[in-house]
This record gives structure tokens, C-alpha cells and sequence, in this order.
């Protein structure tokens, strides 16, 4: 193949990919703790079948995409976001419905990260005589599942650390009144964030001041009820709290440490609440530990929205992953208006460094996300 040609085949690879990413997309908190995954099988330089992962349990992207295909399968290209499975999950190997329907050539844009692979779907495909080609658009690939690669890889959740504060850096005025810093944009933004994530945390604190909800409110009835998750080592949460009353009590868990009331604990549960003893730091919840049992309750995806305390917490236990900051156009300074992330703070040269941000306007609010950046003693 001539130079121009292979630049061209790299550009339609790139092409459809983005296309396989797109569809991959549209399943933004719903699949979890699967991955997104779409796929697009291409014959002849057009696209006969496109299918992407709905929800854990449902078929596959690659399978979805050959079904619709049919026929033309048959020594096609399968693009797929992510390296087909070769395992049995709740559904079967992706690979055999591969070498099934007598695709040629395999385009993932990144391996498949599950130890459970073993080998993975591409090493069985390329021994079939497939060709596979993995690492098209693979950094926009991680990005897309950033929370899966997190839970796979590290063995615990992803988290993103979320807020809302002025131009000089405060979540609140002195007098603690927070309603509102960003207007009705932003605060629907926020409700986004919530939709895909797998659980949103407040510190008790938080809890008892705002009496936050915690639901998902968007433009129509959200399938999926994230975990509603209150860091509560002593169980002060009130039986009133609108967290309970927001969704199924079932959905919300009470974090406790060991010197939580038994009788506060019982008056929780009695309402169908989860409480959830974990081991103890200093008296408060291990936040480690607690990262941990969400981790086994399929929680690959959380958003902690405060307070700072909390959000220090966090930080100092070095579990925090990404940001997500709305900034408000406003001034209200003060020593005693609180800040994102309290306490003392770290020295200069432990500062977490972001990297990869991006910043929108939200109505008249600005949002800016980015990721902590990872050393490599990391």
C-alpha cells in the first residue's frame, strides 16, 4: 500500500472508531459496572451493523452490531471500543460471536484490562487467522471508561470530587449559606454527574446543614438509582433526612464506625436503610474500607460532593481521581466562608496536580474538569 493509502486506511480506522465511541456513549450510566463498549462492522467502506452495550446483562456491543449485519459480516471489519471479551460473564465470550459470524479483520481501541482475560479476545482472534489491530483512538477510549479501568486496574472505585464555589474559592458565605452559588444550569449539570455515577457521598456534616436529596432529577424519569451514601460514623443521620425519603430507602447507606449507637443504628435500619459498619480511623470511617465494600457492591463510579471536610478526607487518603468544579462569577470573601477542601491543607510540594482540563460554560457558570495527574510512585 502507497503512503497516501495508508494514511487514508488510518483516517477511516479513526473514523469509524470515533463512530464506535459514540455509540459506546449512549450508555452513560447505565451499564455499569460494565464498561461502555460500542461497535460498528464495516464492509466495503460502509457501515452495515452498529450496536452498543445498554446495561450489565444485555448483549454486547459486538454482538448487537453483528446481528444487525447479518451476512455481511462475513469478511468484514469489527471496530469495538474496547478488546473483545474471551470469558464467560452474564453473557458469553464476545470473541466466539466474532469468529462466528467470519469477520476479517478486528480493530479494538484498547486491550481489555480485566484480569479474568487471561490472554484476552485478540490473542484467541489473531490464533484464528483474525487480523487485530488494538490502540485506535485508545486515550479517548480510557477516558470513556476512565471509572472501569479504575475499579479493574486499582481494585477500587473511581472517584471524582465535585463542588460548586465563587471566583475566590468559597462553597459557602460566613453565615454557611450555600443556596445558591450557580444558577439553574449549572445545578442541572450537576444533576448529570449524578446519573452517571454509581453512588453519591456527603459527609455527615453536609447531611445535617443542607438535608440534600441526592436523587437524580433530569428531563425524564432516570432507569437507574445511584447508592445515596452519607459518611456518618456515629448514625446521626435523622430519620427525616430527604436522602430517605428521595428514592428506595434501600438505596441509601448509612457509613458507620465502631462507636456508632446500636439504637441509632437499629432506628436507620428499621426504615430500610443499608448501614454499613466500616473499620475505624481516628473514629471516623476508614474511607479506604468504605471504598472497598462499595467496590463490592458494584460501585465502580462515585461522586463526592462534600463537604470540604469530606473532600479533605479524601484527598489525604489519596483516592481522589478527577474533578469537577462549577465556578460561579461571584465574590464573597471572607476568613470564614469555607473552602472546597478544609483543614490544613497540604504543603506545596504535595499538591495534587491536574491534568487533561477542560472548562464550559454552564449558563452563566463556568465547569471545569480535569484528572488528578498519577507519579510514578503513584
Amino acid at each position: 500500500m502507497t503512503p497516501g493509502g495508508r494514511a487514508d486506511s488510518d483516517t477511516a480506522d479513526r473514523d469509524f472508531m470515533q463512530l464506535a465511541l459514540d455509540l459506546a456513549a449512549r450508555a452513560r450510566g447505565l451499564a455499569s459496572p460494565n464498561p461502555m463498549v460500542g461497535a460498528v462492522v464495516v464492509k466495503d467502506g460502509a457501515v452495515v451493523g452498529r450496536g452498543y452495550h445498554r446495561r450489565a446483562g444485555a448483549a454486547h456491543a459486538e454482538v448487537e452490531a453483528l446481528a444487525e449485519a447479518g451476512a455481511r459480516a462475513r469478511g468484514a471489519t469489527l471496530y469495538v471500543s474496547l478488546e473483545p471479551c474471551n470469558h464467560h460473564g452474564r453473557t458469553p465470550p464476545c470473541a466466539d460471536a466474532v469468529l462466528a459470524a467470519g469477520v476479517a479483520r478486528v480493530v479494538a481501541a484498547v486491550a481489555d484490562p480485566n484480569p479474568r482475560v487471561a490472554g484476552g479476545g485478540g490473542a484467541r482472534l489473531r490464533a484464528a487467522g483474525v487480523d487485530v489491530t488494538i490502540g485506535c483512538l485508545a486515550p479517548e477510549a480510557r477516558a470513556l471508561n476512565r471509572a472501569f479501568f479504575t475499579a479493574v486496574c486499582e481494585g477500587r472505585p473511581h472517584v471524582t470530587l465535585k463542588w460548586a464555589m465563587t471566583l475566590d474559592g468559597k462553597i459557602a458565605a460566613y453565615d454557611r449559606q450555600s443556596r445558591w452559588i450557580t444558577g439553574e444550569t449549572a445545578r442541572a449539570e450537576a444533576h448529570r454527574l449524578r446519573s452517571e455515577s454509581d453512588a453519591v457521598l456527603v459527609g455527615v456534616g453536609t447531611a445535617l446543614a443542607d438535608d440534600p436529596a441526592l436523587d437524580v432529577r433530569v428531563g425524564t424519569p432516570w432507569p437507574r438509582e445511584p447508592f445515596r451514601v452519607v459518611v456518618d460514623s456515629r448514625a446521626r443521620l435523622p430519620l427525616s433526612a430527604r436522602m430517605i425519603t428521595a428514592g428506595q430507602p434501600s438505596r441509601v447507606v448509612v457509613a458507620v464506625a465502631d462507636a456508632a449507637p446500636a439504637e441509632r443504628v437499629a432506628r436507620l435500619e428499621s426504615l430500610g436503610v443499608m448501614v454499613l459498619p466500616c473499620k475505624s480511623d481516628g473514629g471516623r470511617v476508614d474511607l479506604t474500607d468504605l471504598s472497598a465494600r462499595l467496590l463490592s457492591m458494584d460501585v465502580i463510579a462515585m461522586l463526592v460532593e462534600g463537604g470540604g471536610a469530606l473532600h479533605a478526607s479524601f484527598v489525604h487518603a489519596a483516592l481522589v481521581d478527577r474533578v469537577a468544579v462549577f465556578l460561579a462569577p461571584k465574590v464573597l470573601g471572607g476568613a470564614e466562608s469555607p473552602t472546597p477542601v478544609a483543614g490544613r491543607g497540604l504543603p506545596l510540594s504535595r499538591a495534587l496536580v491536574l491534568e487533561s482540563a477542560t472548562s464550559r460554560q454552564v449558563g452563566a457558570d463556568w465547569l471545569i474538569e480535569a484528572d488528578v495527574a498519577r507519579t510514578e510512585s503513584a
